[in-house]
């Protein structure tokens, strides 16, 4: 499988790590497979920033006006049915989704490279924005960001981002329907266009029987209705159809879907519920499971104090003997045996143990097995170091660990998903080796910023040539795909350069 394309700048990687994820959800619904997936996604990418590399350096077409460009995910999206296109008419189609191939080979598809004004009015009222109000529009209504996430990322006022999202809102429909009445259109269209204007500007207003006849029949009109409506919950689908074209409101979907993913529990809730409100079986299953944890830890901390509970006094246990220390699983031993007395954890052995010990053996300080070192070191005792069953020494866990690791499940789909890797070192380091395992036998098919090799369950993330150099205190990341079936548990036993890390959060 080919390598993802490498940034060039600072810029290109910016591009690359907020958009990547968006190419790739894409690019799997019009592939057949995860590996197609990702060779489209990497054709693509390269396809589009090579496309907004020319838009920015070419000269504008009159003085004071910018060239109608797509904003940024749109334009790489765009980019994804380009390269599909051009890979059915070289012979590759078998690697595309088979409605895909029938959706290139119609007239739906000719309509996105036809002339301009026969073209989505969708695509063409965004392209009509201010690249600012575009992307602010395109985040929120289809990446399903929350109003906050996007008004960071934009350097957006936090306070004033919901009003200017809805002045956008209003200058898109503005467009939209400036852009519809100069489409060429029958006369039945004319005269149900301002009728159309006037129907959807308002939330109440219901439309007349014949222009829900008409509107039944005229894909064009239906689709200047469903920009023109702002209010219903329609636009999201109006953007994604009409810009990306075949797939749209699957793409809508799952990005919604990974927003979810992405946000956790801190998303908003379902629409019409009280902040707060459980979320009928999602809610209750989370509650038991944690419920479950709950009276787990209980349990294991309960059978921990009755373990270190000493048994009586040291006089008592001594005087009492064994009788009072027989095992509750062999209440009436054999007589003929000698019985072997428990220690309590992590406490000294009393004199009065030893002294029994010599009755039993004839011989003074050994005991009956031989065994020194397992009867006399006592249970509990910790050392410096432990021994991890990998082979690897395990630092103590009052000491400050070599690194830090968070892993994110960025995207993932029925056999595939997306991650990243962010890995903090404590100390400098002059080049990096990451490994970790799986639990779920999945397989790691491409990576970024970094080289890949998998053994089993192990997989090593080789540092690339222009980052190995890491700062003490700083953060090394990496990228990649790979696939799963059953169940995609995240990765443990994280290590960098062979000592062990700890997990994020």
């Amino acid at each position: 499988m080919p390598d993802l394309p490498t940034p060039q700048d600072a810029a290109e990687a910016a591009l690359f790590s907020e958009c990547w994820d968006a190419v790739l959800a894409y690019a799997d619904l019009c592939t057949s497979g995860s590996t197609a997936a990702a060779q489209l996604g990497r054709e693509a990418f390269a396809h589009g920033t090579r496309e907004a590399r020319a838009a920015e350096a070419g000269p504008a077409r009159n003085a004071g006006r910018r060239p109608a460009r797509l904003p940024r995910i749109p334009l790489l999206l765009t980019a994804v049915r380009t390269t599909a296109a051009a890979w059915e008419e070289e012979g590759q189609g078998h690697k595309l989704d088979p409605d895909l191939r029938l959706w290139l080979n119609s007239d739906k598809a000719a309509r996105y490279t036809g002339p301009p004004l026969r073209r989505p009015l969708a695509l063409r009222g965004l392209r009509d924005l201010q690249q600012a109000d575009a992307e602010l529009l395109w985040l929120v209504e289809v990446e399903a960001l929350p109003l906050s996430v996007v008004a960071r990322r934009l350097g957006l006022d936090p306070d004033a981002a919901a009003e200017e999202l809805q002045q956008v809102r209003t200058l898109f429909r503005d467009r939209c329907h400036r852009n519809h009445l100069d489409t060429p259109m029958d006369a039945q269209c004319r005269s149900y266009a301002r009728l159309l204007d006037a129907v959807t500007r308002s939330s109440a207003a219901d439309a007349p029987g014949d222009l829900s006849r008409h509107l039944a029949t005229c894909v064009q009109c239906a689709e200047a209705a469903a920009c023109l409506r702002l209010h219903g919950g329609g636009l999201p689908g109006a953007l994604a159809g009409g810009v990306i074209g075949w797939g749209g409101l699957a793409y809508l979907e799952r990005r919604r879907r990974a927003a979810e993913v992405r946000l956790g529990a801190g998303r908003p809730g379902p629409a019409g519920k009280a902040a707060g409100e459980p979320e009928d079986g999602t809610q209750k299953a989370r509650v038991a499971r944690n419920g479950l944890l709950v009276a787990a830890v209980l349990v294991s901390a309960l059978a921990l104090g009755v373990s270190m509970m000493p048994f009586g006094g040291g006089d008592d246990l001594g005087a009492r003997g064994d009788a009072d220390r027989q095992p509750v699983a062999d209440p009436n031993p054999n007589p003929a045996l000698p019985s072997v007395p428990s220690l309590p954890p992590a406490t000294s052995k009393p004199a009065a143990t030893a002294s029994e010990d010599e009755k039993r053996t004839g011989k003074p300080g050994e005991p009956e097995d031989g065994n020194d070192e397992r009867r006399t070191e006592p249970q509990g005792t910790s050392s410096p170091t432990t021994s991890s069953p990998t082979g690897r020494t395990e630092p103590d866990e009052s000491e400050e660990p070599a690194c830090r690791v968070e892993y994110d499940l960025v995207n993932q789909w029925p056999d595939g998903f997306q991650a990243t890797v962010t890995v903090t070192s404590s100390a400098a380091l002059d080049s990096w080796r990451v490994s970790w395992a799986f639990r779920d036998g999945q397989r790691v098919g491409q990576m970024w910023d970094a080289s890949v090799s998998q053994d089993g369950s192990r997989v090593t993330a080789t540092a690339a040539d222009y980052n190995k150099s890491v700062p003490a205190g700083s953060d090394l990341a990496f990228g990649f795909i790979a696939s799963w079936r059953g169940k995609n548990s995240p990765p443990y036993d994280f290590t960098l350069n062979g000592h062990d890390c700890a997990k994020s959060g």
